[in-house]
Order: C-alpha cells, then structure tokens, then sequence
C-alpha cells in the first residue's frame, strides 16, 4: 500500500512538470507575437455619417432624367477653287475653265447630352449638338435606346427640343435661373467624351455672360467651374435641391479641354424657347430696330450723366419701331420697362424675350434730360438676302432663317467688334454672326467672324449695301472681298440660291 501511494506521487510529480514545459514553450499574448490566423478579425464597417456633404440623393434622383444624343449627318466638303466660276477672274488664272470637282461627301457623327423635361418624351439639348442632323438616337440611362424627332431647333439661343415615342419617362423640373446667386453649388451632368455619364461639382461663377463664341446671338449664361467637356453639351447643370438651373452648352479653352471655365443657358431663357419651339416650331424674338452701345466713363462726362451706365443709340433703323416712336441718335437707355439697362447684351436679351406687338417703356437720356417713351416692340425677322440690320447691341442678333439667299446673316463693324475679331482698326464692312451650314456662303468657304468689305467691287457698310449688291448681281456670283483676322485680305465669290 506504502509502495502504491510512493508510485501514485512520482507520476503526478512528473505530469505537473510536464505541463509546466508545455505552458513555457508557448509564447504568451501580447508579447509581440501575432495571433494564430484564425483569431485575427477586422472591427465592423461603420454606419454612414449623415452628416457628411454628400450629393448622391441629389444625383440618384437626377441622373436618370440626363440621356446620351448621337447625331449623324452628312456633310460637303467646300470646293477648292469657287472663285473659278466668276469669269471676270480668269483671266488671272490664264483663262483655264475650272475642272468639274466631284462633290466630297463626309459622314459626321455628333455626341452630346439632353435633359427629359417631359414623361411622355420631350427632350430638350442644344442646338449645335442635332443641327443638321439626318438621324439622331438617345440613349438612357437603363441602356433603352429611341430613335428621336427633332421638333425644333433654335440657333440663336443654341437650344433644340427632340421627342421620343416613350410614356412614364423621369423628367427633370425647371428652376428660377433668376434666383441663382454667385457662389451657389451645382452640379453638371451629362456624357463628357463618350466615356459614360458622368457628374461633376462646382459654383455658379457669374451670372449674365456674352462669350459670343458660337452664333453669339442671344447670350446670357451662367458661368459655372464644375468641370465640363465635349460631350456635356446639352445636359443639365442643376441646384442641391435637384432642380434644372441650366443647359450646358458651352467651354472657354485654349485646349479644348475643361479649365474650370464653362457656361450653361439659364433655365428662364430655355424655358420661353421650349414652349416656343413645341408650341409653333420656331421662336419669336422683339426688336427695336436700334444700334446701341455701352455708355462709358468718357461718354458719361461728355453727356452730363451722374452715373456711367446706360447704353446709347448709335443708329435707329428707317421704318422700325423705335423710329415709329421718335427715338434718335444719341439717346441714352437707361431702363427697358422697368428693369434697368447697362449693356448692349442686356437689352438685347429683354427686347428679344418680348412677344412682338407688346407695349414697353423706355427711360431715356435725351439732351441731358430724362424722358419716357412708349414704344410697340416689333418683331425680329431677317432679311430675305441674308442681310439683317437693326439688331440691338454691337455683336447684331437674330438669324437668318431659310439661310438667305447667300445663307448668312450680317452687321456693321464697330471698334468693339474690331477689337475683339483682331481686324485692323482702318478697315469698314459688315462683320459676317453667322453662316447656314447648308448655304453656298459656307460651300464657298465664308465663316462666322469675316469681315465683308467690297460686294462686286463696290465698299458695303450696311446690310442694305449687301442686299443692293446681291439683287444687282441677279443669278451671277457676287464677289465679296473678305478680309480674316490679320491673314489679309481675298477674293471670295459666292452663287445666291434662288
């Protein structure tokens, strides 16, 4: 028994030893060694900060309503050598006749942006992304894809309203442009590059832009650094609450990329040219029938105005409604029916917006005295011949609609216009806002920005010189003596379409 129990105390010594072993050979926690893999654990995702600046609402609920716009059209290629067709220069060219050119016909594909306005399918986008166009298709943002009708385009305020055969569709809801204040935060959406839709953040950076970078017509964006590219044209620029503030359409670039320098149409200019276009299919404009520009510091001193703003009468068009209402050369604008006048632009935007026939009231400056003065606004037509004068402003206004018979549309050069195109400041002529892509001025090689200095060898100072000169030159070539930039001076003819 002794013996059992002596036996029993030497094995439990040696168990209680060899535990001790065990428990010395492992290496204890927290002394620099990791744990064993399958203890290792990531603590929990946390739960959103509701308070963090986040615009993904916003973005979830306008996203839907900004679509993808393909245009495809088919283009001409100018010719190289129109002036051959004149045979008064021949001779220059030992009398050789022009070899028949086969027309070069190239396919043009245009990608932009549009906003859904309507559930049952009207889109508005601008007017240069569909001008032209012989098929355009949109795309959703859920991959569905309709083949669009154009219901109207709007060169001047560069705005055009598609439709697609489509019910239940989201739209977007159209904001006060007016209330826009600078600083504001909006966010631009839209297709830059075809790389995919794409939503971009920024400010309103000025209200109330003339960039005059496209037809330069009838200008008043917003300028915005939310980053926009090729391919934003035509989609939205909205406000934090979701509403449509703008229409993207334009980009100040040396490169042709974003600088942080973009411009949208306001949601109020839109907003009369969509009901417009959707309602008759063209867009009615008033017109006063003046030339006007700024008042500045010197001008001020010399007419006696206390404060230098206002814009004065250059010229008053014969037969308009500002000569029906005796304004005259010299006078100062200072207010447009109540809203106050300080540039050639503005007036230009408020007369434009007035549905022709509407009684206004201008305060004016005549003679170192104020006056009103009642004046029925008319309407703004161009001329049959492409010409067209008695625009407000410096950079002249409307368009040529059917493009005329040499499809662009003209206004007098001025210092301002000299200046800003880098023409040489002796030379006199009419400065060419806009051509008609299908016109024989653009077959002929004519672009926005040349000056027009001689039609048919005789000086034109006035649309009404151009008009003269085309009706004199009947179905033969005018020739039209064109000066561009500081490249010189060149011969150009061009054939009137019947």
């Amino acid at each position: 028994m002794r013996r059992a129990f002596s036996a029993f105390v030497i094995v439990l010594v040696f168990a209680l030893a060899l535990a001790g072993c065990r428990r010395a050979a492992q290496p204890e926690q927290g002394a620099g060694q990791p744990e064993r893999q399958g203890d290792f654990k990531l603590p929990p995702p946390s739960s959103p900060n509701v308070e963090h600046n986040s615009y993904a609402d916003v973005v979830a609920r306008v996203a839907p309503a900004v679509v993808t716009i393909r245009a495809e059209r088919q283009t001409r290629l100018p010719r190289q050598h129109p002036f051959l067709d004149d045979p008064s220069l021949r001779d220059f060219f030992g009398g050789r006749q022009p070899q028949q050119e086969q027309p070069q016909v190239q396919r043009q594909r245009a990608l932009g942006s549009g906003v859904i306005i309507t559930a049952d399918g009207y889109i508005v986008t601008n007017h240069h992304v569909v001008d032209g166009a012989e098929q355009i298709t949109v795309e959703l943002t859920d991959r569905r894809i309709f083949t669009a009708k154009l219901i109207g385009s709007d060169q001047p305020s560069d705005l055009a309203v598609l439709k697609v055969d489509a019910k239940d569709l989201p739209v977007l809801t159209l904001g006060d442009s007016d209330k826009v204040r600078v600083g504001d935060v909006v966010l631009a959406v839209g297709n830059p590059l075809g790389i995919g839709q794409t939503v971009t953040s920024g400010i309103i950076s000025a209200k109330g832009r003339y960039t005059g970078l496209s037809d330069g017509s009838f200008e008043d964006f917003l300028q915005t650094d939310a980053p926009i590219n090729q391919g934003n044209s035509g989609g939205a620029l909205v406000n934090t609450s979701g509403e449509l503030i703008g229409i993207n359409s334009q980009i100040l670039s040396p490169s042709g990329g974003n600088i942080g320098i973009g411009f949208a149409i306001p949601s109020k200019m839109a907003h009369s040219v969509i009901e417009q276009l959707v309602n008759g299919g063209r867009v009615r404009r008033g017109q006063l029938g003046v030339v006007v520009q700024g008042v500045t510091e010197d001008m001020a001193q010399s007419l006696g105005l206390k404060e230098v703003r206002g814009v004065i009468v250059g010229s008053v068009q014969k037969g308009s409604a500002a000569d029906k209402a005796g304004l005259k050369q010299g006078d100062v604008i200072k207010a447009f029916n109540g809203t106050d006048v300080n540039e050639p632009n503005e007036l230009r935007n408020l007369v434009a917006s007035t549905q022709p026939g509407t009684e206004v009231t201008l305060k004016l400056l005549r003679d170192g005295r104020e006056q009103e003065s009642k004046v029925t606004v008319g309407e703004l037509v161009a001329n049959n011949n492409g010409a067209r004068g008695g625009d407000e402003g410096e950079g002249g206004g409307g368009q040529a609609e059917g493009g005329g018979k040499l499809g662009i549309g003209v206004t007098p050069l001025t210092p301002d216009l000299a200046s800003r195109l880098r023409l040489p400041a002796d030379r006199q002529g009419l400065v060419v806002t806009e051509v008609d892509p299908n016109g024989p001025a653009a077959d002929a090689g004519l672009r926005q920005g040349d000056l027009i200095e001689q039609a048919n060898r005789e000086p034109v100072k006035a649309p009404e010189d151009l008009r003269s000169a085309i009706d004199a030159a009947g179905n033969r070539p005018v020739l039209l003596l064109v000066t561009r930039g500081n490249e010189g001076s060149t011969f150009i003819t061009v054939r009137p379409r019947g």
